[in-house]
């Protein structure tokens, strides 16, 4: 993408931001879906989907500036991305600072982080926008990779941050010339973060950090981690901090590069500290308070997740029907026969279900509400939808599903993490029963 074209962009997306926040700040209701900057459109060429979405009356949470948005943000996936995917795959790793730069420069990094710091100044249901648009990319894990830079490892740093550390870490990593991962997991302790046992032992201005963390996406390529780690020997909920940690520090060492059952485009690493030296002013916020923070930080995640998912859902679907009304078996097509049109139907059905609990979700999200329970809801069905939708999808592809050339095969390998990362399906369910006051008692 040319640089004038990417410029250009930034600067409409902007001017849409500004004047949607003064519309927001009067009206306060985020499900008007009356244009604001109906005179400015990001495209130059709308696409025919573009045209008719922007049509769209009464969308219960995308105004016409979501929609331009996501127009935008498909142009680059079908320019610079998707070209390029089969290749990432084979390779094991895409060129994320390439990527993140392009994707950074138009302004898709940044959505709803603070302008002065690069970013638009929306509210999250643009993030939401972005991360279903970014499940047109034909795999799982370069919109993973771009997920941890936008939504998982920056958020505690916008919200609890100092200026100085927003400007030496959150504005590189809005405008794409940082590479950031998320340091959480560890052998030990993954979906249980409150036994985490890397440890930061204050020692004059700097912590003295020792430890490792396992699963960290984008660590290969990483400039900075956003590590949470154990600060204090206080309870496990109190003792922990976020951490800007500059990836080049001495004493910083990748141990390997895991191999995984699917996001094979995203690099995955084992990272170990040995008295690595970080100032203690790199402390994301208060002290004591990472685990607060981290909590909040899953929440978006969580929801990001399941607005990337779920396009692809439909992609593998629409795949499907594709295929099966081509393929003939016993003198006609596949689709034909009413276990298949008719199974298909229904996860289509499962599919809008699951977009209405998040669209309610979000709505109660960026109205300042904790919507803790329904994203877990959400989280959990997703998962087990992507499961269920995969493996049923990948029967009716018959021999091409089990090879590696179609998105179904590709699909059933990479969305078996959403049961399993940000927290399991079972995790899930101890919150929801939390919320619900079934789980036994102490």
């Amino acid at each position: 993408m040319r640089a004038a074209e990417q410029q250009h962009i930034r600067v409409t997306m902007a001017l849409c931001g500004r004047a949607l926040q003064k519309r927001l700040a009067s009206s306060r209701n985020i499900l008007t879906p009356t244009a604001v900057c109906h005179k400015r459109q990001i495209s130059e060429d709308p696409s025919p989907k573009y045209k008719a979405s922007v049509q769209t009356v009464g969308h219960v949470l995308y105004t016409q500036e979501h929609f331009a948005l996501k127009d935008s943000l498909r142009k680059i996936i079908d320019q610079e991305i998707n070209p390029y995917v089969d290749k990432w795959e084979d390779e094991g790793q895409f060129p994320a600072h390439k990527i993140f730069k392009i994707l950074g420069s138009a302004g898709f990094l940044g959505v709803n982080k603070p302008v002065e710091y690069g970013g638009l100044g929306l509210d999250f249901s643009f993030n939401v926008a972005v991360a279903e648009e970014l499940g047109n990319i034909n795999c799982g894990g370069i919109p993973m990779a771009i997920g941890v830079q936008s939504d998982m490892a920056t958020p505690a740093l916008a919200r609890f941050g100092s200026a100085e550390l927003k400007k030496e870490f959150l504005l590189p990593s809005i405008m794409g010339d940082k590479v950031a991962c998320l340091g959480v997991s560890e052998i030990g302790a993954g979906s249980d973060v409150a036994s985490i046992k890397t440890k930061a032992v204050r020692k004059g201005d700097e912590f003295i950090i020792n430890g490792g963390k396992m699963w960290t996406t984008n660590g290969a390529q990483a400039d900075w981690m956003c590590l949470l780690a154990n600060t204090s020997d206080g309870p496990p909920h109190k003792n922990k901090s976020l951490i800007c940690l500059p990836m080049d520090l001495p004493g910083i060492q990748i141990a390997r590069k895991i191999d995984k059952l699917g996001m094979w485009s995203s690099d995955t690493v084992e990272v170990f500290f040995d008295d690595v030296r970080v100032p203690c002013k790199n402390v994301i916020g208060q002290e004591g308070m990472g685990f607060t923070y981290q909590m909040l930080q899953f929440q978006e995640e969580r929801l990001w997740g399941v607005a990337n998912i779920l396009t692809t859902m439909e992609n593998v679907v629409q795949a499907t029907i594709n295929y099966t009304r081509q393929r003939k078996i016993f003198q006609q097509p596949v689709l034909y026969h009413q276990v298949v049109h008719f199974r298909l139907a229904e996860l289509q059905t499962e599919i809008e279900l699951l977009r209405s609990l998040l669209y309610h979700c979000i709505a109660l999200y960026i109205k300042g509400n904790d919507v803790t329970k329904l994203a877990s809801m959400a989280k959990l069905k997703a998962g087990r939808l992507a499961r269920e939708l995969g493996d049923s999808c990948l029967q009716y592809w018959g021999g091409m599903g089990f090879t590696g050339d179609v998105l179904v095969s590709r699909f059933y390998r990479d969305s078996r993490l959403m049961s399993i990362g940000a927290g399991a399906d079972e995790v899930m369910l101890s919150i929801i029963c939390k919320y619900m006051d079934t789980l036994p008692k102490k």
